[in-house]
């Protein structure tokens, strides 16, 4: 009886294939160096399927693909992907067998291009972030000392030795020495701001004038009873004008190098005085801009500006609270000082009558203790006064001139929609005369369309202009207010900690005089 054959078992069989494809694919991907891999034998069906694969393998590409030569296998192949979308030009190829190198994305024509010109309008942002600060063609530095009082009476007036020191080759040489009355300081202010304010530059505000202080100094006899003042507005002036010389724009102002420069008096400005007819001006202006600023209201479309104001005016009222609260500690420091050295003396008028030796002995050394933290405290109402109080006072200031820029932005912004109206007035009146056949008059309304169609033109253009520029400013001007705190923080805390060190010492150089009372 003839045996049947086995059963057809379709697993092992599949199994059997499998096992044949892996041992092709460890053959290709470990080839002998001597010998050349061995081909497959690939039925019909694999045949089949090959040439799917490499029609889809090309699909999509349509006439912009370029086989490269045989000799140039090996190097990258232009991206097909760049005409057709990119989530399929990142899918893998259906029934691939051999491993394909993972892909890289690719970018269209226009993407490309799009990416380009966020990637400039970036590095252009970043490269006005850099103007701001890299304009300085040198170093300058401005001592403001040496105050003297000029002449007797009602007539006399404080003057200011100014010496420069700088390596800008714009000045004529690397150290200057003038004369400067207060009058001077203040003209130069109102000339830059004359010039640069209407552009959106910052001008850094130039000391107030004090009648109380100046009255005191023409009347005393003696400096002593005015020093206080006097070394205040020395300091505030030397601040004022290392400010505007550490401007980019305004260091090169032909007016701040002819205050530097200039040997003798300046030309005397007739426009400081509150009472001249330039300051009454001055304070109309004024009072006609915040009326305008009223009745007129601003469409901001710049949530940029719209949050810097914001900030701004939040700024501005805590300063007015922190220098507030700064100049009260100062004014506690000065009592405490005051109140230290009254009871230094009655601890030394207490010791002088003790009849008990080492009593009266610790009495007197305590007086001389409270007599020393008294200079303490002087020194430490100082330091709370010159390093803080005058910061805060100084960035109120600067926070006004902030608002002056916003401030011209928006008139240019007003001028700029006021011309517009009047176009549209010019453009109806034009369309009525054509209706009214009236040729004579056309040709005239068509002069003013012109002519108001470039200044409406103008006042855009002046109105983007300037809000760059004052984005440039308060880029600048947020950068060194963090400087300037940082470092008048830094100041205050070394000075304070120095000051309870030497405290701590005085206390415990009298420590053992109390322990030795028996």
């Amino acid at each position: 009886m003839a045996s049947e054959p086995p059963p057809f078992d379709e697993e092992t069989d599949q199994k059997d294939e499998d096992d044949l494809f892996s041992d092709a694919k460890e053959q290709k991907s470990e080839p002998s160096p001597s010998e050349e891999p061995a081909s497959l034998p690939i039925n019909d069906e694999d045949a089949g399927i090959k040439e799917k694969e490499e029609e889809d393998l090309f699909a999509g590409g349509g006439d912009e693909v370029k086989l490269d030569d045989s000799d140039n296998e090996e190097e990258e192949v232009p991206p097909v992907a760049a005409a057709v979308p990119e989530k399929e030009a990142a899918e893998p190829v259906v029934g691939a067998v051999s491993p394909k190198p993972e892909p890289t994305p690719q970018i269209s024509v226009s993407q490309s291009s799009t990416a380009s010109s966020k990637l400039s309008g970036t590095t252009k942002s970043s490269r006005d972030e850099v103007d701001v600060d890299d304009e300085d063609e040198g170093t300058i530095e401005i001592r403001v000392m040496e105050p003297q009082k000029m002449g007797d009476g009602i007539g006399a007036y404080m003057v200011y030795r100014v010496v420069t020191k700088t390596s800008i080759p714009a000045f004529r040489n690397p150290e200057l020495s003038v004369l400067r009355r207060f009058s001077d300081f203040l003209g130069l202010h109102a000339r830059l701001q004359e010039k640069n304010v209407k552009m959106g530059i910052i001008v850094p505000p130039a000391p107030e004038k004090s009648v109380v202080g100046m009255t005191k100094i023409k009347m005393s006899k003696e400096e002593s009873g005015s020093s206080d003042f006097v070394e205040r507005r020395r300091a505030a002036l030397e601040r004022y004008l290392n400010r505007t010389a550490q401007h980019p724009v305004l260091r090169s102002d032909p007016d701040l190098q002819d205050f530097l420069e200039r040997d003798g008096e300046l030309p005397k400005s007739t426009s400081t005085s509150a009472l001249s007819g330039a300051g009454v001006m001055r304070l109309f202006h004024k009072m006609g801009d915040a009326v305008e600023k009223i009745t007129f209201k601003m469409d901001e479309t710049d949530e940029w500006f719209e949050e810097k104001q914001q900030q701004i005016e939040a700024l501005d009222q805590q300063l007015r609270k922190l220098h507030s609260s700064v100049e009260a500690l100062s004014m506690h420091r000065k009592e405490l000082s005051m109140t230290t050295a009254v009871f230094a003396k009655s601890a030394a008028m207490l010791g002088s009558v003790e009849e008990h030796t080492a009593l009266s002995r610790a009495l007197s050394q305590l007086a001389e203790t409270e007599e020393k933290i008294e200079q303490l405290h002087r020194e430490q109402a100082e330091h709370d006064f010159f390093t803080m109080a005058e910061l805060m006072k100084d960035y109120i200031s600067l926070i006004g001139a902030v608002k002056e820029v916003f401030h011209e932005r928006y008139k240019l912004y007003k001028n700029w929609k006021d011309a517009e109206v009047v176009l549209g007035k010019k453009r109806e009146n034009k369309a009525k005369l054509e209706v009214q056949h009236k040729t004579d008059k056309i040709s005239q309304a068509q002069q003013e369309i012109t002519e108001y169609e470039q200044k409406v033109e103008k006042g855009q253009e002046d109105f983007e202009k300037i809000s760059d520029t004052i984005r440039k400013e308060i880029r600048r001007f947020e950068k060194y207010r963090v400087i300037d705190f940082k470092n008048s923080v830094v100041k205050y805390l070394e000075a304070l900690m120095e000051n309870q060190q030497k405290m701590i010492k005085f206390w415990e150089t009298f420590l053992p005089e109390a322990k030795a009372i028996a």
